[in-house]
């Protein structure tokens, strides 16, 4: 796969590790160890993928992935030593695609990096500005074409199914009471001990392959509903 990916991180051994798994798949890599320097870079080598460390000593990854988002669309993966949900959330609020906590498998990163080149490569801007693709984390939902895909492989989903993800997707980050996920995809009105949507949420979780303590997509909110960050 001919495609130009970006490593910055300040530690030379992280980022020599990730340059050679990476190389040995015939990725051309460019490593930087500051986020000035990766700016630079960014400015004359076009990129196919970004692979962004969060502690740099200048300016911080966040603060990289917001302004590579500002002229950019291509993937951008986080690294981080913290496994704090907040940095997690920060991450992907300001563009990025992916998240990985150190210390990391070299081959699930690289295994990462494809499934985010394959992606964007078949999701054109044109498809992500319609409104009729969302794409969160490797979860890739099609509304105008009722398919669905995760980590590139294909979700077989009854229209329910479908219905209830695409709410959730669309309304990323909020939290969907049960009532209104019922009313809304069914268009019938919500009985209280009615234990319809959980029994489909824990279906969609299962072709998924969620655990059920701890889903990375479908998360319960007690008391108050579902969402998906």
């Amino acid at each position: 796969m001919d495609a130009h990916i970006l490593v910055v991180d300040d530690e030379p051994e992280i980022a020599d590790l990730v340059e050679v798994y990476l190389q040995s798949e015939g990725f051309t890599v460019h490593t930087c160890g500051s986020g000035t320097e990766a700016l630079e870079l960014v400015k004359r080598q076009p990129l196919d993928l970004a692979i962004l460390d969060v502690m740099l000593p200048d300016i911080s990854g966040f603060t990289l992935c917001g302004e590579i988002r500002k002229e950019h669309h291509f993937p951008v993966l986080m690294l981080t030593a913290k496994a704090e949900d907040t940095d997690k959330i920060t991450g992907l609020t300001i563009g990025a695609d992916d998240y990985m906590t150190k210390p990391f498998n070299p081959l699930e990163l690289v295994a990462r990096v494809k499934a985010q080149l394959r992606r964007y490569t078949r999701y054109n801007e044109v498809d992500r500005g319609s409104g009729d693709v969302l794409d969160i984390n490797g979860l890739v939902i099609n509304r105008a074409t009722h398919e669905c895909w995760l980590y590139d492989q294909p979700l077989v989903l009854t229209p329910i199914e479908f219905d209830i993800l695409w709410m959730l997707c669309e309304n990323r980050g909020q939290v969907i009471s049960a009532e209104r996920l019922f009313e809304s995809v069914w268009k019938e009105k919500y009985l209280d001990r009615n234990n319809t949507v959980m029994v489909h949420i824990r279906r969609l979780r299962e072709k998924m392959g969620e655990p059920s303590r701890n889903p990375r997509f479908i998360k319960t909110v007690w008391g108050v509903g579902y969402k998906i960050d």
